[in-house]
Order: C-alpha cells, then sequence, then structure tokens
C-alpha cells in the first residue's frame, strides 16, 4: 500500500519535471520535493525505517516520476 501510494505523490512531479529545461531549478524541485511526502508516508504507515522496504519504495518513486513523464508525453502527442 505505502509503495502505491509512493507511486502516486510521484505520478504529478513527474509530470512537471518531463515538461521543464533537466538540471533546471525546477527540475531538482520536480525530483526532490515528493521526498518529505515520502518520509511522511513511512512513519504514518507505521512501515518505519526497515531495510527490506527501502528498495520497494525507491523503485515505486523513480516508477511514478517515469510513469508521470511518459504520461505528459502521451497526452502532449493526443492534443
Amino acid at each position: 500500500m505505502v509503495a502505491a501510494a509512493v507511486f502516486a505523490v510521484n505520478l504529478p512531479f513527474g509530470y512537471w519535471r518531463a515538461g521543464v529545461r533537466k538540471f533546471s531549478r525546477a527540475w531538482f524541485v520536480a525530483v526532490h520535493a515528493p521526498v518529505p511526502l515520502v518520509i511522511v508516508l513511512r512513519i504514518v504507515s507505521g512501515l518505519g525505517w526497515r531495510p527490506s522496504s527501502v528498495p520497494v519504495l525507491v523503485a515505486a518513486f523513480f516508477a511514478g516520476q517515469f510513469a508521470g513523464g511518459r504520461l505528459r508525453g502521451a497526452l502532449g502527442r493526443r492534443g
């Protein structure tokens, strides 16, 4: 459940990131702004800081960023 939430949180940030110049200030904000939200999700869910959860949540983080960027590309081609 937490991995799905991390994925969902990163979708809009990935969408935003795909529309700005790579390595610009806005790009760094789009990549790093969801990190505190992910930390809050870990704490609220009671998941804590188990090392076994790190790879799963990191994968969900990057998958959300990637999917958001792909969504922007797909919607841009449609319109």
